[in-house]
Parts: C-alpha cells; structure tokens; sequence
C-alpha cells in the first residue's frame, strides 16, 4: 500500500497498511515526537537517568535491563530468567 492507495481488502476485511505514516506530515509529526519527548529528557538531564527513572513510571517502564538483572517481566518470562522489579534496584 502507498499514500495514495493505503487500503486492500481481504476477505471482507479492509488492510490499512502504509508504512511510516509520519512520514505524511513530517513537519507535524516532528512536532508531536518532540512534544511528547522532551519532558522525558529534560527530566533525565535535571535529575539524572537514576533519579528520572525513580521518579517516572513511563521511563521506568522502557527499563529492560539494569545491573545484570532484567527489568521487565515480559523479557524475563520470554528468556526464562528471573524477573528484578526495576523499583528494586533504583
């Protein structure tokens, strides 16, 4: 599918698949990217990556691994390792 003909249908079924949709507006989408980024890294470069990760759940929650011990319970579950609760060794 492209910009021009982003649907196909399948069994009755309507595919929407365009790679890249920013790529579309890409002026607008810049926007929003920064828009959403930028507390997130103001937080890490005021508080440190340690600090932001404490006090952020939605960074916190990007952590996978930390001091040898994984982080996130669905890559532990997938490896087959333990899981370490990052609020544990923050």
């Amino acid at each position: 599918t492209t910009h021009d003909d982003p649907t196909f249908v399948i069994d009755g079924v309507i595919h929407y698949c365009v790679a890249n949709m920013p790529g579309g507006v890409p002026r607008t989408s810049t926007y929003a990217l920064n828009n959403v980024t930028l507390p997130h890294v103001l937080n890490l470069a005021n508080k440190g990556w340690r600090q932001a990760l404490r006090h952020d759940p939605h960074l916190r929650d990007g952590l996978n691994v930390h001091a040898g011990q994984i982080t996130c319970q669905e890559v532990a579950d997938s490896l087959g390792y333990p899981f370490i609760a990052a609020e544990d060794l923050l």
